[in-house]
């Protein structure tokens, strides 16, 4: 088969990419290896800024959507110290700059906008190869096969598509998070709960932290967060739950208690998570026929909040790109690339230097004295 534009992955920026291609009256088709879009959870709260995200779901035309799925309150963070000690607390001040929704929702969203069959579901990639005059040939796991004259990689950190592009690969950043969830929390984990707080906690020391997130319905989302060698990480039996639990909450043997219940009162099994990322500023040579966006194109640790907004709004802006290029796709692949890499090489930086500051000898002040910068600079 033979298609125009072929996206790989149904993440939040390939179907960005779709539906603001829909609106320009441009058909797309996604390949997305996952068996369905109800075959795993999706995550939890995302913030969505309105410097990026919030315009790509804009020129998605989802944005009045978007608005209903906001949970209220949630924008709200606070700081505290292994002793529980409230350094920082931050309310949700309803201005709307970066309201939370649940990611699930959000992708739920850009699922029902695009054409029924633009998702094709249980298709992993498994390898690719150029054609000739940008032409590419993508073979799936089923053994059907697709050549498309434009391709672009939206499959994440572990991208098939890369390659074609870039010899850079993921490493770990020296952080791992162990996640875990608290349900009906206001009543069975009141002390926990408090903790909390309305909105993101991040309770930190230097090398660790216990982080947190309130979601609608009661629901506590929890990472402990460790600076250690991926090898303790991979070390870890995490078939064991309770063992597996026990000995991360060694790790914070000498806090608060109601720090320490977000891990050892967990409902579900811990999750190991751990963070890695592309080089800062990974950038690639323009080749014919193909190109990246979100993870695949600048994964980076998650503490700038920054990963699916950029890649919603990569998903737009090359989509505006090829809209505004319909008779020539390189043009179009060069605009978009040459305001990629400076915006993603940014937010990378402050990527790492938010992670840093979180774990740093100074922890948690240092993360105070930055969201001090913030409000002075508002």
């Amino acid at each position: 088969m033979t298609t125009d534009v072929t996206i790989i992955g149904a993440g939040l920026g390939g179907l960005t990419l779709a539906r603001v291609l829909h609106v320009h009256g441009i058909a797309a088709t996604i390949y997305e290896a996952e068996p369905s879009p109800t075959a795993r959870t999706q995550g939890g709260m995302l913030d969505i800024h309105d410097y990026n995200g919030q315009l790509a779901l804009k020129a998605a035309g989802l944005f009045e959507e978007f608005l209903g799925l906001v949970h209220e309150g949630g924008e709200a963070s606070r700081v505290l110290d292994r002793e529980a000690t409230v350094l920082q607390d931050q309310p949700d001040d309803g201005t709307g700059g970066r309201p939370e929704v649940h990611r699930g929702d959000l992708r739920r969203i850009l699922l029902d906008s695009l054409p029924p069959g633009t998702v094709k579901w249980g298709h992993k990639a498994t390898a690719v190869r150029p054609l000739g005059d940008g032409r590419h040939e993508v073979a799936f796991a089923d053994g059907a096969s697709v050549t498309t004259r434009l391709l672009v990689g939206a499959d994440g950190a572990w991208s098939r598509i890369r390659p074609l592009l870039s010899d850079a690969k993921p490493e770990y950043v020296g952080i791992s998070f162990i996640e875990t969830y608290l349900f009906d929390a206001d009543t069975r984990h009141p002390a926990g709960a408090e903790a909390v707080g309305g909105g993101a906690l991040f309770a930190l020391a230097p090398g660790k932290g216990i982080l947190a997130h309130r979601e609608p319905g009661g629901v506590l989302h929890t990472y402990a967060a460790l600076n250690k060698p991926e090898e303790w990480i991979n070390g870890i039996d995490f078939g064991r739950a309770g063992a597996a639990a026990a000995l991360v909450a060694e790790e914070f043997d000498d806090w608060a208690p109601q720090l320490t219940s977000l891990i050892t009162d967990g409902e579900t099994a811990p999750v190991p998570r751990t963070v890695n990322a592309l080089p800062i500023g990974h950038r690639w040579d323009r080749v014919p026929g193909v190109t990246l966006l979100g993870d695949a194109a600048h994964l980076m640790s998650p503490f700038a909040g920054e990963g699916a907004n950029l890649a919603m709004y990569d998903g737009a802006e090359l989509a505006n790109a090829i809209a505004a290029h319909p008779d020539d796709l390189e043009a179009a692949l060069t605009a978009y690339e040459e305001a990629l890499f400076p915006r993603s090489s940014a937010a990378a930086a402050e990527a790492a230097r938010n992670h840093e500051l979180c774990f740093d000898d100074n922890a948690p002040h240092s993360l105070v004295s930055l969201f001090a910068g913030h409000e002075q600079a508002g």
